[in-house]
């Protein structure tokens, strides 16, 4: 008998969890296994896609759960706890996450309840980390089966949070030892928290790099794939490459896929920095392995990860990486091997680093070569498949 599976996701874009997510179902075994995907909204893949389209390609049935509607009780009680208490950071975020959690944690976790007891599921599945899947332990206990939560960051957890994460949870699986470390950290059990790596299928076929026009010959391409938030830390890239041309490094050309709401500012950022010019803003990507083909480097400044999909990406398309020193990034990049680590925030350590792989193509060409080979070796979707299956099945036993 298969076992049934609501998978559970509250994100709001698509991003490497949702690549991430996407991979596993289409390789997942049909025979053991029947998944129903909730989602809050049926969010846009760039302007040609959607959330529901992919899941419908791969015969993934997709049911929206509209998020609750804040009432304005809620709105004012949070106003007023974050002016009385705006000093005290830690008993501030306990009242609002008490408010959060009358009017929209609990409710929601009745409503994913409810679902899950009407369509005889044996287990929920989450796609995202603890702190915003809460409903989803609550509400499988109220329907008394096991849930297993996927992890794709690390993550910052409350009190209260790890409390329901250590009496609800089968397991936490964890795309990285980094996020692994994080949740043992802050209190989540170690036997709950298991490590299976975020993976890339070696196998595919590799596309042609897309041309871009107007871009003299001999000119570096160097980029960052994701979505442009804060997180990401794009601007730090960009004031790196205007510390370069300032130094005379004149010949090189940045490359941003992705869309989100720092666009505007990394806009302004630009022509202040006197890099209009020398930039693209590709927009959200279809086939982002097309663009990461064209890249000589490829540059990832987060703040925080969980094991960036774009870093294997890049590896396994034999670009050389530098990426802030992170967890996730630092499991990947193999300092002075793989590509380069600094220090998050260090835009004159980034710099550095590009100017180091800016001056040598044949360091370039070692490290996308010895990065390729380690993703291949390390990082197989098979293992990244069966992990997660095996667990699934361990959890519906």
């Amino acid at each position: 008998m298969k076992t049934k599976i609501l998978l559970l996701d509250t994100g709001k874009e698509w991003g490497g969890g949702t690549n991430s997510m996407i991979e596993l179902l289409k390789r997942i075994d049909r025979t053991r296994f029947e998944v129903v995907a909730m989602f809050y909204r049926d969010y846009p893949k760039g302007q040609s896609s959607s959330l529901s389209r992919e899941l419908a390609m791969i015969g993934v049935p997709l049911e929206i759960l509209p998020p609750e509607k804040q009432p304005l009780w809620a709105k004012l009680a949070k106003e007023l706890v974050k002016g009385i208490w705006r000093r005290f950071p830690l008993k501030r975020s306990r009242l609002v996450f008490a408010i959060e959690r009358r009017w929209r944690i609990t409710p929601t976790a009745r409503r994913i309840s409810s679902r899950l007891r009407a369509g005889g599921f044996d287990l929920l599945y989450m796609n995202n980390q603890p702190s915003s899947n809460l409903e989803g332990y609550l509400a499988a206990e109220m329907a008394a089966i096991p849930v297993v939560q996927h992890c794709r960051i690390e993550v910052s957890l409350q009190a209260v949070e790890v409390a329901i994460v250590n009496r609800a949870a089968h397991k936490v699986i964890c795309v990285s030892e980094g996020v692994r470390a994080s949740l043992v950290e802050r209190g989540v059990r170690p036997e709950l928290c298991e490590v299976v790596y975020n993976a890339i299928d070696s196998r595919q076929e590799i596309p042609r790099p897309v041309s871009l026009a107007n871009v003299a010959q001999g000119t570096l391409l160097i980029g960052s794939i994701g979505s442009l938030i804060k997180r990401k830390a794009n601007d730090h890239l960009l004031r790196a490459a205007a510390i370069l041309r300032a130094e005379g490094i004149s010949a090189l050309q940045l490359i941003l896929v992705g869309e989100g709401p720092e666009l505007v500012h990394l806009r302004q950022l630009a022509t202040e920095l006197g890099l209009s010019k020398h930039i693209v803003f590709a927009g959200f990507q279809q086939h982002p392995l097309a663009w990461a083909a064209a890249m000589d480097i490829v540059v990832l400044a987060s703040a925080k990860e969980g094991l960036p999909r774009v870093l294997l990406e890049a590896m396994l398309l034999e670009k050389p990486v530098i990426a802030s020193d992170v967890v996730g990034s630092r499991e990947l990049v193999n300092d002075g091997i793989t590509g380069k680590l600094y220090p998050f925030g260090d835009i004159n350590s980034l710099a550095k680093s590009l100017r180091e792989l800016i001056e040598s193509r044949d360091l370039r060409l070692k490290m996308g070569r010895a990065g390729k080979i380690k993703v291949v070796a390390s990082f197989s979707i098979d293992t990244y498949v069966a992990g997660v299956q095996r667990i699934l099945s361990e959890a519906a036993t």
